[in-house]
Parts: C-alpha cells; sequence; structure tokens
C-alpha cells in the first residue's frame, strides 16, 4: 500500500559516511511506486540498493547476494514482512543483517508483537527521510557492534580451540611422563639370593616426587631406597627421574652408591658419604631449590645385618616376623636443604622372616603427614592386621587402608613405599 513521502530537499543530499558498515540494503515492498522512491534515496546516500516487490522475490535475491540491512514493508500480498523476516534469517545464517518494517501500525501490540518476531527496528507511514537516516544510522552502529561482538567471539573460539590443542598435547606428554616414572619401578616384585623387594608408587596427581628402589651391590648384599622429592607435579617428578640415574640397579657404574671394587665386582660407598655427595650435586649442580628426604639401607642377606641412612624421611620400620614392630633412625636432614650436612648412620639386625618398610609420608595416619608418632603406629598397626599378606599385596593393602583414612579413592600426597622381607634358610 503507497504512503505519501516527507522530504526535504537538503535532506536528500545527505551521503552516507564512508567508514560505515551498512553498503548493501535490500528494500522489498509491493508498492511499485513506494520501492523506487525509498530506492532512489538510498541511492543518492550512496547505498548499493536491491529491489523486491514482494517476499519470494526478496528471497532470491538474498540467496544470490549479501546484504547488510532489509527494509520491508509490513502488510504484502502472500508473505508478510514478519514471515519475510523468518525466512531471511535462515538464509542469512549467522551473517548479521538489520532488519527494519515499514508499517502504519501504531498499536504498542502490534510493534510488540512484531520486536517479539524477530524485527530489529521500524519506520512508520508516511515515511520521513530525518526518520528513515536516523532509522540506519541507528542500524549502522548495533551492525558495527554486533559484527565486532561476533569477531571477538571468533577468536575467542578459535583461541579455546588452539588452547584445546595446546592442553591436549600437555596432557600427552604428561601422560608419556607417567608412564616413564612408573618405568622407574617396572618390576614390582624383585628376587634376589635370601630376599624379596616389593615396590609401590601411586603419585598424588598423574605425575608425582616420589620414587623408591634397589640394587644389588654383590651377591646377597642389596641396597633399599626411598626418595621423596619436595613437591608435587612435574618439577618434582624430573627431579625423582634425575635421582633414579644416580642409583640405578641396571647401570651400576653410574650408580652413585657404588664403587668400583677388584674383579668388576662393585661394593658399597659409606651411606653417609652417598647422602652428602647427593647434597652437594642438589646444591650445586642440579640448579634447583628443591631439595628431598631419602632413606637408603644396605643390608647383607646372608647375616640380615644392615645400615640405614634416614635424611628426613619417615622412619622406617623393621616389622619382626613374630608379629613385634620397631622405628628405625634418629630423623636427620633432608638431602639439598643445608650445605655441608652431616647424616647419621645407625645399624640394625634382620632375622629370617624379618621384613624392612621405606615408606614415603604419604603412607600416614588419616592423612596427617605431621604426627610422626601416630604415622608409625598407624603404619605398625595395618601391618599387623595384615600379617597374612607379604610383598606387593602388602603394600596394595597398605595404600588401600591409606586411602580408606582419608575417605577417598586417591591421597592428596604421593604414595610410595619398598618392603624387603628377608627369606628364611
Amino acid at each position: 500500500m503507497t504512503a505519501p513521502l516527507a522530504t526535504k530537499p537538503a535532506e536528500a543530499e545527505t551521503r552516507a559516511a564512508d567508514d560505515t558498515v551498512i553498503r548493501s540494503i535490500l528494500v522489498v515492498d509491493d508498492s511499485r511506486a513506494q520501492l523506487k522512491i525509498i530506492s532512489s534515496i538510498l541511492k543518492r546516500w550512496g547505498y548499493d540498493v536491491a529491489e523486491a516487490n514482494c517476499g519470494p522475490a526478496a528471497l532470491e535475491i538474498a540467496q544470490e547476494r549479501t546484504v547488510d540491512l532489509v527494509i520491508s514493508d509490513w502488510m504484502m500480498p502472500g508473505m508478510t514482512g514478519l514471515e519475510l523476516q523468518d525466512n531471511l534469517s535462515q538464509v542469512f545464517g549467522d551473517h548479521f543483517v538489520y532488519f527494519i518494517l515499514l508499517t502504519s501500525r501504531t498499536e504498542k501490540a502490534d510493534i510488540a508483537t512484531a520486536l517479539e518476531a524477530g524485527a530489529d527496528d521500524f519506520l512508520s507511514k508516511p515515511l520521513n527521510i530525518d526518520e528513515l537516516h536516523a532509522r540506519i544510522s541507528s542500524a549502522d552502529r548495533l551492525t558495527r557492534m554486533q559484527r565486532e561482538l561476533a569477531k571477538k567471539n571468533a577468536l575467542i573460539t578459535q583461541t579455546l580451540e588452539e588452547l584445546k590443542g595446546v592442553y591436549a598435547a600437555l596432557d600427552r606428554d604428561i601422560e608419556e611422563a607417567q608412564a616413564f616414572q612408573q618405568s622407574l619401578v617396572r618390576d614390582r616384585q624383585q628376587s634376589f639370593e635370601g630376599a624379596d623387594v616389593a615396590l609401590i608408587l601411586k603419585p598424588s596427581g598423574q605425575v608425582g616426587g616420589d620414587l623408591v628402589g634397589c640394587f644389588e651391590v654383590s651377591k646377597g648384599r642389596i641396597g633399599v631406597y626411598a626418595i621423596d622429592v619436595a613437591g608435587h607435579g612435574i618439577a618434582s617428578a624430573l627431579m625423582a627421574a634425575r635421582l633414579a640415574s644416580y642409583l640405578s640397579g641396571n647401570t651400576p657404574a653410574s650408580n652413585i652408591a657404588l664403587k668400583a671394587a677388584a674383579h668388576g665386582s662393585y661394593s658399597m660407598r659409606p651411606l653417609d658419604e652417598i647422602c652428602r655427595q647427593l647434597n652437594d650435586l642438589v646444591m650445586d649442580e642440579m640448579g634447583s631449590e628443591k631439595y628431598f628426604t631419602m632413606a637408603l639401607a644396605d643390608v647383607d642377606l646372608s647375616t640380615g645385618a644392615g645400615l640405614l641412612v634416614q635424611a628426613g624421611h619417615p622412619h622406617p620400620l623393621l616389622l619382626h616376623a613374630d608379629g613385634g614392630a620397631h622405628r628405625l633412625g634418629n630423623g636427620g636432614v633432608p638431602v639439598g636443604m643445608v650445605r655441608d650436612a652431616r647424616f647419621e648412620v645407625v645399624a640394625f639386625s634382620m632375622a629370617p622372616g624379618d621384613r624392612l618398610l621405606l615408606s614415603s609420608d604419604g603412607v600416614s595416619a588419616g592423612g596427617d603427614h605431621s604426627d610422626i608418632e601416630a604415622t608409625a603406629q598407624w603404619l605398625m598397626s595395618a601391618t599387623q592386621r595384615h600379617g597374612g599378606a607379604s610383598g606387593t599385596a602388602l603394600l596394595d593393602a597398605l595404600y588401600g587402608d591409606a586411602c580408606e583414612a582419608v575417605g577417598g579413592d586417591e591421597l592428596d600426597d604421593d604414595f610410595s613405599a619398598a618392603l624387603l622381607e628377608l627369606k628364611g634358610p
């Protein structure tokens, strides 16, 4: 339906600004006269204008070219302006197009209905050029904001996808680090002439700073150790891996605890000397502010005579075959904490059937690592409770007890232990 057009000579010469984002406008009206009038004004303002005299014709144009703004009559035969807007939204997809509805309706209920249906703005009939220019300027501002927002959202989406890739790569690296760390205790149960050694290593996260192991010094003599690097996570795990290379049972020539003897054999260095050498390495060569606690035992399997150095590590337990138990060691200072530290060596003796347990502070009474006495008592009672178990079965049972004590399936600290069982005659 044709309506009068209010114009002013000066306004007809208005030009679209060079920085406008709206460049292409689709005008839809079943009135040929009004269609031409609006189109000619827009063209004089510098816009690229497409014309359609009905909804279906407008849809065909929208499928062939991109437009930035649609100005459509509301009431048209065959397809109303609101129906056109709904169809165009499907054609344009994610491309934001501002939609202005031409109408002579002034009822608030009609306006509300149109806005709810998806119209962005209105132009009242009869059309006023000042109002037309103001509506297009407003549409340009909102379209600019919408497109800037879309660009930012696209950038955020791209960044999130890139971060997902980075985190996926990190996860793969951590999984490989976890597999490597577990390979440090590849053989959880090892047999020697006169003794069996069982190991367990359960990081609180994907990787941790605990380390347990054993190595043969000579026939009938072995070293057993437990290490806990301060902190958790990758940095602690890397330091633990480096320490594993210093105490390797596969390459005795590089084992810092061993010294070459006659005929290609090896002997154990004094335990306090081993700790001092590791202390110097941490302080002078590793370039790390981390320190670690350690318990290292040297056991003669033929006689049961043993030596132990405790460097700030939880007290090892000597579990007797008759069910009794007692703590070994006097505490000591962690390795890498104090320069020129001194470490005390204590002697102990094992009888056939006795077991020596070296454990980290993750093996604690209800998760309370600070209560040394309570932890020792908890360990003693737990091992006595599982008196029929041995080797890895006993260590797995202790881990289950520790998890149960804190009411969960995992601990907040790394759990590790080495169990030496002296065989009977």
